[in-house]
């Protein structure tokens, strides 16, 4: 099990001056800033490929091919991210069951595509967060859902631990239940970062506070035991490069949260 974190000029500069451990620094599929973060550890490439959308543009699979094998990514990953405007002003909230399975087709359409490509064993879905608010529809987090996606594809599940958290609020459930629910049987990578609530709107990809790392240690203890499956890589979502990031890439988290992180995946290498 690896420990990587989100590449910004803060995690560069930390990492050169040996003042933080990580194993990968995780990239979107941005050959530049690929390029920038491999002259100093090597880049597990998170691809922007969405799922369920409803419509889809052109996709680059021959750089998408390139990129994961320049950089060694095992996996392709795709976002199962249905929005109601791909779905003529589908209810974000809707429970329709023909909804449902047109919403379905269209995301399992989406994920074969890559399976046909790289092979269902290289192929992981990513949970998203739905909030009332939000742009993603209700029933593309309900755990049936996605169970359903994972097991008709083949494909793995990429739990992003921020993104469950903040589902389960919505749907009136703890995190713990609704992650348990997940086909954690075919877990392949991890994903965390902190939760905040602002204002009501509970944001992801901050610094992680208490209620964090109580779920994530609960997380690494069904891992641990064996009722979950081992992951090859944990990655902390926070940092990043330009303006949406500027104030959510301080030094001083990067340096104290990615330090806690690496020991807690370095326990889990020494207990396998």
């Amino acid at each position: 099990m690896l420990f990587a974190i989100n590449y910004s000029l803060q995690a560069a500069t930390l990492c050169a001056e040996n003042r933080l451990e990580v194993d990968r620094f995780k990239c979107p599929d941005w050959p530049d800033m690929i390029s920038e973060a491999q002259e100093l550890r090597q880049v597990a490439v998170h691809f922007t490929l969405k799922a369920g959308r409803g419509k889809r543009k052109k996709v680059d699979w021959e750089k998408i091919a390139r990129l994961a094998e320049q950089t060694g990514t095992p996996y392709i990953n795709l976002h199962i991210e249905p929005r109601p405007e791909g779905y003529a002003g589908m209810p974000i909230d809707t429970t329709d069951p023909a909804h449902r399975q047109q919403v379905l087709e269209q995301t399992l359409e989406d994920i074969w595509l890559a399976v046909r490509r790289f092979g269902a064993e290289r192929v992981i879905a990513e949970n998203a967060p739905y909030r009332p608010t939000g742009t993603l529809l209700r029933l593309a987090v309900e755990t049936e859902f996605i169970t359903q996606v994972v097991q008709e594809t083949g494909c793995g599940l990429l739990l992003d631990i921020s993104h469950a958290t903040i589902s389960a609020h919505h749907l009136g459930i703890s995190a713990q239940e609704y992650m348990s629910q997940l086909p954690v049987k075919h877990l392949r990578e991890l994903h965390f970062a902190g939760v905040h609530n602002l204002n009501g709107w509970l944001q992801d990809h901050l610094l992680a506070l208490p209620a964090d790392w109580e779920v994530l240690r609960w997380v690494m203890g069904r891992i641990r035991c064996g009722a979950w499956l081992r992951p090859w890589l944990l990655a902390f979502e926070y940092g990043g490069v330009g303006e949406k990031f500027a104030n959510r890439s301080e030094a001083s988290v990067i340096e104290a949260q990615g330090r806690q992180l690496y020991q807690l995946v370095q326990e889990m290498v020494v207990r396998k």
